[in-house]
């Protein structure tokens, strides 16, 4: 069975009695997704064909069942998926749809200070934003919680100037990187976080200073390529992770394992030394 919202009123549940009619019922789920996506992405072209209709493009893209989504690029196919996954198609096209207007978005920004949400990654809020705002498409640009506009309003702006005395302008990198290894008393630059270290030097490390029982707050460089390479420089010192003690670099994996062994790391990390 799938269940269904009857146009009236009341949920029902549709009976199905064919393979054929529970693939046509996905595929009608499908194209619902697909013009929602052609509302919000009015730049790009969505096209619906019938695979036994054009059975040439069938063949040349071998098309095995339905439905079937490809994308394509310059006349080029860059990406496929075959079946009925909605959760599938809309991570595709946040990928390869909104990718476009990113680089031009990120290029005006970058010497802003902002934060960015997914909309695909909660639908009830990429649905609830439009109707909250009166503003049909993605991107969106909020400063201080009222709405800028879209991606040609933010190059409007930015052509004329205007944009620099609306967008709070990014700290210098220095700057930050002085602001978050004195973040905590105790930072731990790292590959990953606290709950899940994402290689085994950091898993090593997060071991080591657990077992202090110490306060410490983790900064995971691998969502931040400015940080990461920035650090680097700042503290010369090439690899991570990066233990820091009241906004002075301790060192890595194995200068703490030398300090534990020597009796040395708790004086250290609790600013004795």
């Amino acid at each position: 069975t799938v269940a269904g919202a009857a146009k009236a009123a009341a949920a029902v549940v549709e009976e199905v009695s064919s393979a054929g009619q529970f693939e046509e019922l996905l595929c009608l789920k499908m194209n619902e997704v697909m013009a929602e996506l052609a509302k919000e992405h009015p730049q790009v072209s969505f096209v619906k064909l019938e695979a036994e209709g054009v059975p040439e493009v069938s063949e040349k893209y071998e098309i095995g069942s339905v439905p079937t989504f490809l994308f394509f690029n310059n006349s080029q196919k860059i990406d496929r998926l075959d079946g009925a996954h909605i959760p599938e198609l809309t991570k595709k096209a946040q990928r390869h749809l909104v990718a476009p207007s990113h680089p031009a978005l990120m290029n005006i920004l970058k010497t802003k200070k902002f934060s960015s949400f997914d909309v695909f990654s909660d639908q009830e809020v990429r649905q609830g934003l439009k109707a909250y705002s009166n503003w049909p498409t993605y991107p969106q640009l909020y400063v201080s919680g009222e709405l800028i506009g879209g991606l040609d309003v933010i190059k409007e702006l930015h052509a004329s100037e205007e944009l620099d005395t609306i967008c709070p302008k990014a700290p210098k990198l220095e700057e930050r990187l002085k602001v978050l290894t004195n973040e905590a008393s105790m930072m731990l630059f790292m590959k990953g976080n606290k709950q899940e270290a994402k290689c085994g030097f950091s898993k090593q490390i997060l071991e080591i200073l657990n077992s202090t029982g110490g306060e410490y707050e983790t900064f995971d460089i691998l969502e931040d390529e400015g940080v990461r390479q920035g650090l680097k420089d700042y503290s010369n010192w090439p690899t991570y992770p990066q233990l820091y003690v009241k906004g002075e670099l301790v060192g890595g994996l194995d200068i703490v394992k030398e300090l534990k062994e020597n009796g040395e790391l708790l004086p250290i990390l609790r600013g004795e030394n």
